[in-house]
C-alpha cells in the first residue's frame, strides 16, 4: 500500500514514468494504480486524441508497440492502457526492444493480472531500468483486518472488532469486493462512524447472528442448542450460506486449535501471529482449548475432512446440507 502511494504521489508531482507494468495476484491495486493514471494524466479535452485503452485479448504486443510509438496530438504525451495483458504471457518478451528504447512522449500502463513475470529475465529488469515495474502481491487473510482498519482510518471511520473480522470471514482476501462493501458503508454513514455487526448486517447483508463466526463461537463454547439453531438457519438458506464454505472455515477454525494445542510460548502477541487471528477474539480460542483437547481436535480435523468430501457430492450424493450440518456437528460435539 505504501508504494502504491508512493507511486500517485510521484504522478501528481509531474515525476510520471514512460512505462508502468503493474502484475501481481491481487488485483486492487493495479487497478487503483492503471485508474489514477486513466482518470488524471491528461486533461479531458487531450484524452479524446491521446488516450487509447486496449485488451489483451484483443491485441498483440506489435499493436501495443506501434500505438505507443504514435506522437501525441496536441498534448505534452498520449496514454496507452493495455488492460488484462496477462492473456499475451506468451509473447510478452517481446516488449523488450520497445522498453530499451520508449517513446518519452507516451505513458504505457501494462495490467498484468494475476500473473508475474520472472524477474531474472532480461525483459523484466529492462522495464524496470526505463519504467517501473510492481508487483501487487496478495495479502494473507490475518493481514486484511489491519488492511480495513487503514482504509477506513484514511476516511475518517473506525471499526469494531467482531464488524472486521465478519467482513474478512465473508469476503477472505478479496480487496476490491471489501472496498466496494465499504464504500457502500461510507455513503450511508457519516464521517467519524464506528461501524458496527448492526452496520455490516443491515447495509451488507450479513446476519451478525447467524453466521459462521458466530457457528464457530458456539461451537467453541459446545454451546449445542446455539451451533444447531445456526445450522438450521443454514439449512434454509443455503444459496447464502454455501455447505462447502461452512465446512472449509470451521476446518479452519479446528486447525487453528490444533496449532495453539502445539505452541510452547503462548504469550497472546506469539499466538495471535501464529494461529494468525485478531488478538481480540483470543479469549474464544482459550475457551475453545479448554473444551476440546488436542486428541479430539485431531480426531474432529480427520471427521471434517470426511465431512468436506461429501458436500463436495462424493459418496452421498442423495445426503442434504441439513443432513450434512447435523453430521458435521454429532462429530464435533460427540
Amino acid at each position: 500500500m505504501d508504494e502504491v502511494i508512493k507511486i500517485l504521489n510521484d504522478i501528481k508531482s509531474g515525476d510520471i514514468k514512460p512505462i508502468y507494468f503493474l502484475m501481481g495476484e491481487e488485483p486492487y491495486y493495479i487497478d487503483i494504480v492503471s485508474d489514477y493514471i486513466e482518470k488524471n494524466v491528461l486533461s479531458e479535452e487531450e484524452k479524446g486524441f491521446n488516450q487509447t485503452v486496449l485488451y489483451g485479448r484483443d491485441v498483440s504486443i506489435e499493436d501495443i508497440i506501434s500505438t505507443a510509438k504514435r506522437y501525441p496530438m496536441m498534448a505534452e504525451r498520449q496514454v496507452v492502457i493495455v488492460k488484462e495483458a496477462q492473456d499475451l504471457s506468451r509473447t510478452i518478451d517481446k516488449l523488450e526492444n520497445y522498453a530499451d528504447n520508449p517513446m518519452p512522449s507516451t505513458v504505457l500502463v501494462i495490467c498484468y493480472k494475476y500473473k508475474t513475470l520472472d524477474k531474472r529475465k532480461k525483459v523484466t529488469k529492462v522495464l524496470g531500468k526505463n519504467g517501473l515495474v510492481y508487483e501487487s502481491k496478495k495479502l494473507y487473510e490475518n493481514q486484511v483486518g489491519d488492511w480495513i482498519k487503514r482504509i477506513l482510518a484514511s476516511k475518517k471511520y473506525t471499526i469494531e472488532p467482531k464488524a472486521n473480522a465478519m467482513l474478512v470471514e465473508f469476503l477472505g482476501t478479496n480487496l476490491g469486493k471489501i472496498n466496494n462493501e465499504l464504500e457502500k458503508l461510507q455513503i450511508i454513514l457519516p464521517k467519524g462512524s464506528i461501524i458496527t455487526p448492526k452496520d455490516i448486517e443491515e447495509n451488507i447483508g450479513f446476519s451478525k447472528d447467524f453466521n459462521v463466526f458466530e457457528l464457530r463461537k458456539a461451537i467453541g463454547e459446545r454451546n449445542q442448542l446455539k451451533a444447531y439453531t445456526i445450522a438450521a438457519n443454514f439449512a434454509n438458506n443455503p444459496k447464502e450460506n454455501p455447505m462447502v464454505v461452512t465446512t472449509s472455515l470451521v476446518f479452519g477454525f479446528f486447525i487453528q486449535l490444533l496449532k495453539y494445542h502445539g505452541l510452547k510460548d503462548r504469550n497472546p502477541k506469539n499466538v495471535a501471529a501464529v494461529i494468525g487471528v485478531n488478538p481480540f477474539f483470543l479469549k474464544e480460542y482459550d475457551v475453545a482449548l479448554k473444551n476440546y483437547p488436542m486428541k479430539k481436535v485431531s480426531q474432529i480435523v480427520a471427521s471434517l475432512r470426511d465431512i468436506d468430501v461429501k458436500s463436495k457430492g462424493v459418496g452421498a450424493s442423495s445426503m442434504s446440507n441439513s443432513d450434512l450440518l447435523r453430521e458435521m456437528l454429532y462429530n464435533i460435539f460427540n
